[in-house]
């Protein structure tokens, strides 16, 4: 896959993006499916996620929904995600339901 980020000695890409300004949200996962209420900008290609506990997420338009069927994501790890750019299609929203007890999943937008 081509870049534009610096790659490491193990030819790993550096994630080298700066945090948008504004782009900073969260979402209260519970045991109901939601997603963040702001789009994510046309020119954000990643963003960051964390979640205070395990989560299910599904990235789509602004009537996704998460069910427990979608990708796991972990408690307590911080990971960066594509949402477009170089040919793929912009993902403007992601939708997260608690797959533990209540919790927060806080994303940043990168450019």
């Amino acid at each position: 896959m081509t870049t534009i980020l610096p790659i490491d000695a193990n030819n790993n890409t550096i994630p080298a993006l700066r945090l948008k300004d504004g782009g900073a949200q969260f979402i209260a996962a519970t045991a109901s499916s939601a997603r963040n209420t702001q789009a994510f900008g046309s020119e954000t290609r990643i963003i960051s996620l964390y979640a205070t506990d395990a989560v299910y997420l599904r990235f789509g338009n602004s009537n996704v929904t998460a069910t427990a069927a979608d990708h796991f994501f972990p408690k307590d790890t911080y990971y960066d995600i594509a949402i477009g750019g170089y040919g793929v299609d912009h993902t403007p929203y992601v939708s997260v339901l608690a797959a533990g007890g209540d919790c927060t999943l806080y994303i940043s937008e990168k450019e």
